[in-house]
C-alpha cells in the first residue's frame, strides 16, 4: 500500500463518518484502488497535479456519455433513430438527416437570460423581426457542423426574455455580435434574410 493509498482511506474515512449517506461511499474500493494505481505510477512533482487533473477530466466525460476524442463522422458512428434522421452514437445530441447529410449539433447556442437562466430554445434579433409574425427569422439552437474531426462546443448567448403578452414570453438577443464566434465554429440554420442582416450588423 503506497502513501497516496493511505491518504485516500484516511480521507474518505472521515469524509464517510461525517456524511454515512454520501453518493460516493458505494464507489469506495475504486477510488481507493485508482488512488494506489496513481501512487505506483511513478508521477513527479511536477506531472502529479496534471496527471490527476486529465484523470478527472476523462472520468467526468465517460460518465456523462461524453466522447474524450473528435466525432469523426465515419458510418459506425451513426444509428438511424428515425424517419431518415440518424444520431451520432459518440455524441447524443448530433444528428443528420440522411436526405441532405448535414450533421447539426442541437446544442450548438443555448440563450442566458437577464436572471441568469439557461436553456434551449430560439430567441429574436430585433423587435422589429419579432412584430413580422414570421418565425423564420428566429434564431434556433442548432449548429452545422463545418467539417471533421468535429468536437462539440456550446455557445451562451444573452437574451433578454420579454413578457409580450399575458404568460407569453419571447428573447430577444442583446448583442448580436456574440454570433460572430459562434459563426466562426458552426454555419448557422438561418434564411438569407437573416444571414444577411447578422452579416450587415457584424460588419458595421
Amino acid at each position: 500500500m503506497n502513501n497516496i493509498r493511505k491518504h485516500a482511506e484516511t480521507e474518505l474515512e472521515i469524509l464517510f463518518n461525517l456524511e454515512p449517506e454520501h453518493l460516493l461511499i458505494e464507489f469506495r474500493e475504486e477510488i481507493l484502488n485508482l488512488c494506489e494505481k496513481f501512487g505506483n505510477s511513478g508521477q513527479s512533482g511536477g506531472s502529479a497535479p496534471y496527471t490527476a487533473l486529465s484523470l478527472s477530466n476523462i472520468i467526468k466525460r465517460l460518465c456523462l456519455f461524453e466522447s474524450v476524442t473528435p466525432i469523426l463522422n465515419i458510418d459506425n458512428e451513426w444509428t438511424d433513430v428515425y424517419d431518415e434522421t440518424y444520431q451520432n452514437k459518440r455524441c447524443s445530441a448530433l444528428f443528420k438527416d440522411s436526405r441532405d447529410g448535414k450533421p447539426y449539433y442541437i446544442d450548438a447556442i443555448i440563450k442566458k437570460n437577464q436572471n441568469g437562466t439557461c436553456w434551449s430554445g430560439m430567441f429574436w434579433l430585433s423587435e422589429e423581426d419579432y412584430k413580422s409574425g414570421d418565425r423564420r427569422k428566429m434564431i434556433g439552437k442548432r449548429g452545422y457542423v463545418k467539417s471533421f474531426p468535429f468536437e462539440p462546443k456550446t455557445f451562451y448567448i444573452d437574451v433578454i426574455d420579454v413578457e409580450v403578452s399575458k404568460d407569453d414570453w419571447e428573447s430577444f438577443i442583446v448583442d448580436v455580435k456574440q454570433l460572430d464566434e459562434v459563426k466562426e465554429y458552426y454555419n448557422l440554420d438561418i434564411s438569407d434574410f437573416r444571414e444577411e442582416k447578422i452579416n450587415e450588423i457584424l460588419n458595421d
